[in-house]
């Protein structure tokens, strides 16, 4: 539950950047890793060990499989499996065992946690998935998601403008819900950005176990923020920090460098910001998109690579192809596209 500092709902806090230069923009070369058809949302995506990797589509209710590419050129997308309700976050929790947000975004009236164990799967083979827990009220939307400790993940609510935590490892083997924290920069708006869902509020969650921060984008506010988590009990503890500002969807980090890099989403572009916020007087970086490429159209979420010195240095990015925002010439094929950055430190 929110700690004390934070369960009184304080004003929506606000951002306002100094205009001392900021870093020079790295260098990020863009390369396509597979391409989806016109009007698929690629919503989340998590990378597997080897650096296949798993995508959900969230307005077909679905998950995707790509294999790894080892000589570098694009892959088929595989269809894994097909969901009552949109398909939205996905995170590891231990090795080849995921959690999927399945979520009506639309109503507001379903939302499930389904579980999905990949150990032993070869791909061709049918897969298993199944739902171990539907949420309570006050749910509404499920979004993004992390792990914070083995068997705690937290799942960000973008329309009730709240963080569920779940805890998985309990004595009847039922998966306990709970909300973690409320804070009024996590609400929604009230204006479409994409058919019937309207503008969602916190939207993509990152734990940074070395810094001891849980890091989110709060989209309807325009805001990148964060707020201390207890290393002993998992809870939040102290005041809610802004980072930084700008308009952002899902985002990764690299909690080595002290880095956070944003998919803008309907923007087109990567931005980057630093984890510590007296970094960012400066404002957002823009690392990719500016100017317009057609690589990068709708990026709305990323994750680091898995392989030798990958972390840091090269991402797989989910786009849209335009679904939600038609760019200049109408809407493109969705696409997952590997994007190699030059890494700069700042922490």
């Amino acid at each position: 539950m929110p700690s004390a500092a934070t369960s009184q709902r304080p004003g929506a806090a606000k951002w306002v950047p100094d205009m001392r230069s900021s870093n020079e923009s790295p260098n990020v070369k863009l390369r396509t890793v597979a391409t989806f058809p016109k009007n698929y949302f690629l919503e989340n995506l998590a990378v597997r060990s080897d650096n296949s990797v798993l995508v959900t589509v969230l307005n077909h209710n679905e998950l995707w499989y790509l294999p790894s590419s080892k000589d570098e050129q694009p892959v088929e997308p595989q269809l894994l499996l097909t969901f009552p309700h949109p398909a939205m976050g996905i995170v590891e929790v231990e090795p080849d065992v995921f959690y999927i947000s399945v979520s009506d975004i639309y109503t507001w009236t379903d939302s499930h946690l389904y579980h999905l164990d990949l150990n032993g799967w070869s791909p061709g083979q049918p897969v298993h998935s199944e739902s171990v827990l539907r949420f309570p009220q006050p749910i509404r939307g499920l979004n993004g998601s992390c792990a914070v400790a083995p068997g705690i993940v937290l799942l960000a609510d973008s329309w009730a403008g709240l963080i569920w935590r779940v805890d998985l490892h309990v004595a009847d083997g039922t998966p306990k819900p709970s909300v973690w924290l409320e804070h009024d920069s996590m609400s929604y708006l009230a204006k479409l950005y994409f058919q019937r869902v309207q503008t969602p509020g916190v939207n993509g969650i990152q734990y940074s176990q070395k810094r001891g921060y849980l890091y989110y984008t709060a989209s309807a506010t325009r805001l990148f923020m964060r707020v201390k988590v207890d290393p002993a009990s998992f809870n939040p503890v102290g005041e809610v920090e802004v980072v930084g500002g700008g308009r952002f969807d899902d985002f990764w980090i690299d909690q080595n460098a002290g880095l956070a890099y944003l998919a803008s989403h309907t923007l087109n572009t990567i931005d980057r910001l630093a984890l510590e916020p007296s970094k960012n007087g400066g404002g957002a970086l823009n690392v990719a998109g500016n100017p317009f490429n057609d690589e990068l159209i709708g990026p709305s979420a990323g994750h680091w690579g898995r392989g030798r010195d990958e972390y840091g240095r090269v991402a797989f990015v989910t786009t849209d192809g335009g679904t939600a925002t038609p760019p200049d010439g109408g809407v493109r094929p969705a696409k997952v596209v590997r994007a190699e950055f030059v890494r700069q430190d700042v922490s």
